[in-house]
């Protein structure tokens, strides 16, 4: 609280009594403040005994912490290259001409798709001129599949699928189960006991038998922090259930939790940082395979340190973050959901323990969820040019150059799939590499 705003949670922590705890945070000011002040309160409002040790506050100015990110950027998502050009005998050539070009990328970043995306030519141009990664907004989902017991119906998402795959694009599966009741098939909230738990075996049975090996990922259960629609009606363990089933039909598939207000906020109990650490944890001490942290990613005003701190809490965890539903609040104007945006893309992509991005963005005739990259005729919103803007920039593209008088020609590339051509006198040598995560140089030998 400063003297000119009033309360907003920095930071949030499952304390326990007599231990110590955790507690990583931050905030941003937006005026020049002469005071500042921290409080802690407790959830439930009561009163309560802290004590505080080793305590630290470290500014920043946005110059250093753009800094920070790019360096993070540089190390993380980006490695150093030596090509070495000889003749047939090893001989070193110096002067010969280096043209080298990404032709893929090695981090996913994508957007959800929907129906409307079918028999659009303009849509599916621009979607794969972009991204190389999909989610279908809702043609998965149970109530979308099944709207009547027994009446299964997967054809939008065959369809999609086949656009996807045609274009080489990865694509995570959401989802399974949808916890919220709202979003329950209306005929499957009828059922309770040995009907409901068939439900949803046939469930998992028939989506991951249909679709085994196509989607990267799957999100077994859907924002399981807020509500809890199967484990009321199943017991306590109806969740370990589903990833067992899931886990046994596609043993290759990473199963994920995807949950909203983690990252977001530090304000919503129901989802505090410590709170899906500890539900992570409870899972697999059930035995579950969990595979992956969704991060949905639903923003009004992003708080950057507080999603760094956020993010570093859940690496600890050590397995894969996606931001899985990322957008800005319609409540804003375009000019500043494109501003925010970027900040939570450039704080996303520069986090080591991220390792994917997807936008919550599907066009439809009604417009998008809350932010839409586009208008209908495809010309670029705020955001859209955002997304562009970023692409480039995270991309090496096409670079030329010659060797030095060792024979060498050096770089820095993203991560990702490369073709390489190297001319010398009369000859021609073409050659493809890839550059993937290390702390060493790669060295590549071309020889003419």
């Amino acid at each position: 609280m400063t003297e000119e705003s009033t309360h907003n949670c920095i930071g949030s922590v499952l304390a326990k009594r007599g231990c110590w705890s955790f507690l990583k945070g931050g905030f941003v000011l937006s005026s020049p403040s002469n005071l500042s002040v921290l409080f802690f309160q407790n959830s439930d409002e009561g009163d309560i005994d802290i004590a505080i040790d080793s305590a630290s506050l470290q500014p920043f100015t946005e110059e250093q912490w753009r800094l920070s990110q790019q360096h993070k950027i540089n190390r993380e998502r980006k490695r150093a290259t030596t090509i070495h050009i000889s003749n047939k005998e090893g001989g070193r050539l110096a002067g010969a001409t280096v043209t080298v070009e990404q032709i893929s990328k090695d981090f996913p970043f994508g957007s959800a798709i929907a129906k409307s995306i079918l028999g659009n030519s303009p849509y599916q141009n621009w979607f794969v001129k972009r991204f190389n990664a999909a989610v279908f907004e809702n043609e998965l989902k149970w109530y979308a599949t099944e709207p009547k017991p027994g009446q299964i119906n997967y054809t939008l998402a065959d369809q999609m699928l086949e656009f996807v795959r045609a274009n080489q694009i990865i694509t995570r599966g959401h989802n399974i189960f949808w916890e919220d009741p709202r979003y329950t098939p209306s005929w499957v909230k009828n059922l309770t006991g040995p009907d409901l738990h068939s439900a949803v075996n046939s469930r998992i049975q028939s989506l991951m038998s249909r679709y085994k090996e196509e989607f990267i990922h799957w999100d077994v259960s859907n924002e399981m922090l807020h509500y809890d629609f199967y484990e009321q009606r199943l017991g306590s363990n109806a969740t370990l259930h589903f990833y067992e089933m899931a886990h046994q039909s596609d043993p290759l598939a990473t199963l994920f939790l995807n949950e909203y207000n983690v990252v977001e906020t530090c304000s919503d109990v129901n989802s505090t940082v410590d709170t899906y650490i500890s539900k992570i944890k409870e899972l697999r001490r059930g035995g579950v395979s969990m595979d992956g942290i969704g991060l949905e990613g639903h923003f009004t005003v992003p708080n950057l340190p507080l999603i760094r701190g956020i993010l570093d809490k859940l690496a600890t965890l050590e397995l894969p973050i996606w931001l899985t539903e990322v957008d800005i609040s319609n409540k804003l104007d375009k000019e500043t959901q494109g501003i925010y945006l970027e900040q939570v893309l450039r704080e996303g992509f520069s986090h080591p323990a991220v390792n994917g991005i997807m936008l919550w963005s599907a066009l439809d005739p009604k417009g998008c969820y809350q932010m839409c990259l586009t208008d209908s005729d495809f010309n670029n919103l705020p955001a859209g040019d955002v997304v562009d803007k970023l692409l480039k920039e995270w991309e090496t593209g096409v670079i030329n150059g010659q060797s030095d008088e060792y024979g060498s020609y050096s770089f820095f590339g993203f991560l990702g799939e490369y073709k390489v051509t190297v001319e010398y006198k009369d000859k021609t040598v073409n050659s493809t590499f890839s550059l993937c995560r290390s702390d060493e140089t790669r060295h590549l030998n071309i020889q003419l």
